[in-house]
């Protein structure tokens, strides 16, 4: 990865010593990427507006997130994985989605899938990522599809470059990362240098194109102890529910990351991952409102990923993959361990200056 550094877009955001601080961390990273290889791809099912469908992600290998290359987000980490140099060309990148399809022509059971999301590990509609023709011959190459979903940074949210996928026909969809509706977690916990009404204003450029938003929110940012993390979660899902055409809303639990913040926090004993036990919380307690929740805990069991007690980490993960799908909070009466009792503990106990009080 090349040396991260700020440039004219990313000046006077954020807080400029945590970027300083960032900017070393990441720059200890010395792993090059191959640009006509994909980061990641993966067949799933997903609970979209048109009810569950099959799904094919792709995480293109980019130039990597300007904001992460300035220093970033305290939790994210994918920048590590993004090419030397700092950005990659059209024919790379349409090389990658051909690996893609290749992926899906030799994975998949039946038919292709409905669903194609699309990540950057940035802004795919930042045009120094993902240039103009590029994204225009995706938009083509998937014309054929159902729906697709594309993740940007609000302030790249734009109703012309979101109508080169809808003329196409396709049901078209921003995965657009807020984290929380809370501006001063955003810009305290997470450095995220953007307001909530930035998202509100991303929403109706959406709408304008006729397209949809799919929230993502981090649980458990640094520096939130776990129940200050939980009652968030609550209050940033009733919000954005709350936003015209924010039809998901994906809760995404804090995972340690290589080359962050939070990793240094970690190893130095002052942060971990939030319990599977809170994730199910939120989950219940928000059933009620009007848009899809999510939950898709990443390295769940692993002391890096969110955990309960090592025992009922894959029993509780089903019932929220199950959740997932059915939006039927009464599939968490079904799990139940002895650690809940731990867990209850720590909601009770736990602030943000004795956290965290179990590892």
């Amino acid at each position: 990865m090349s040396q991260p550094s700020p440039d004219a877009h990313e000046q006077g955001r954020g807080m400029d010593a945590h970027n300083e601080v960032m900017r070393e961390i990441r720059g200890r990273n010395d792993a090059t990427y191959d640009p006509t290889e994909p980061t990641r791809v993966w067949l799933d099912e997903d609970n979209t507006p048109d009810g569950v469908v099959q799904s094919l992600t792709i995480i293109l290998n980019t130039g990597g997130c300007r904001w992460a290359r300035a220093g970033g987000c305290t939790m994210c980490g994918y920048v590590a994985e993004s090419v030397e140099g700092g950005s990659v060309g059209h024919e790379n990148l349409m090389t990658q989605i051909q690996h893609c399809l290749d992926h899906e022509a030799e994975n998949a059971e039946d038919e292709t899938a409905d669903l194609i999301k699309i990540y950057t590990s940035g802004s795919f509609l930042d045009e120094r990522e993902v240039p103009a023709e590029t994204r225009r011959a995706i938009a083509e190459t998937f014309g054929d599809r159902d729906r697709i979903v594309v993740e940007s940074l609000p302030d790249f949210v734009d109703r012309e470059k979101l109508g080169d996928f809808t003329e196409q026909g396709l049901e078209t969809d921003v995965a657009v990362g807020l984290e929380t509706a809370t501006d001063r977690v955003r810009h305290d916990a997470v450095n995220k240098y953007f307001d909530f009404s930035e998202f509100e204003d991303a929403c109706e450029e959406a709408r304008a194109a006729e397209a949809g938003v799919k929230a993502y929110l981090l649980m458990k940012p640094p520096f939130l102890a776990e129940p200050d993390a939980v009652e968030d979660m609550k209050r940033s899902i009733r919000r954005c529910a709350a936003v015209e055409g924010c039809h998901t809303v994906s809760m995404n639990p804090c995972n340690v990351q290589r080359y962050t913040m939070v990793e240094e926090l970690f190893h130095d004993g002052g942060y971990r991952p939030p319990w599977l036990w809170s994730v199910c919380e939120v989950l219940e307690s928000t059933a009620d409102v009007d848009a899809i929740v999510v939950s898709d805990p990443v390295g769940h069991g692993s002391d890096r990923g969110p955990h309960n007690c090592g025992e009922c980490d894959d029993l509780v993960q089903r019932a929220i993959k199950d959740f997932d799908l059915r939006q039927d909070p009464s599939v968490f009466e079904e799990v139940s361990c002895e650690c809940e009792a731990t867990w209850e503990y720590v909601m009770r106990e736990e602030t943000t200056y004795n956290q965290p009080l179990v590892r």
